[in-house]
C-alpha cells in the first residue's frame, strides 16, 4: 500500500472555508476511483496542512486528477509531497 504525505501552507488572502470546501470535493471525487483506500486533510497548529492518502499503489495515485480549484489556494512554493511504501 502507498502513502503519500502532503504538507502545504494556504495562499496568500485564501479563504479556510473555501480550501475545505475544495478538500471535501476533492474526498469525494477521489472516493469512487480504483485503488484508492482512504484520505483525510488535518491542520497545525502553525497553519500548515497535512493531506494523507492511502492507495493500493502508486499507479493508481499518479492516475488520480488534479482538481485546479484545490491547487489555487494553495502556496506552491510551501507543497512538500513524500510517499511511502507500508511494509505489511
Amino acid at each position: 500500500m502507498l502513502v503519500e504525505a502532503n504538507t502545504f501552507r494556504l495562499a496568500a488572502g485564501a479563504d479556510e472555508a473555501a480550501f475545505l470546501a475544495a478538500d471535501k470535493r476533492v474526498q469525494e471525487a477521489v472516493s469512487s476511483l480504483e485503488g484508492f483506500v482512504r484520505r483525510t486533510t488535518a491542520r497545525g497548529a502553525d497553519g500548515e496542512w497535512l493531506v494523507l492518502s492511502f492507495w493500493w499503489g502508486s499507479s493508481y495515485a499518479d492516475a488520480a486528477p488534479v482538481d485546479d480549484g484545490f491547487a489555487a489556494l494553495i502556496d506552491p512554493s510551501s507543497v512538500d509531497r513524500r510517499r511511502y511504501e507500508t511494509l505489511d
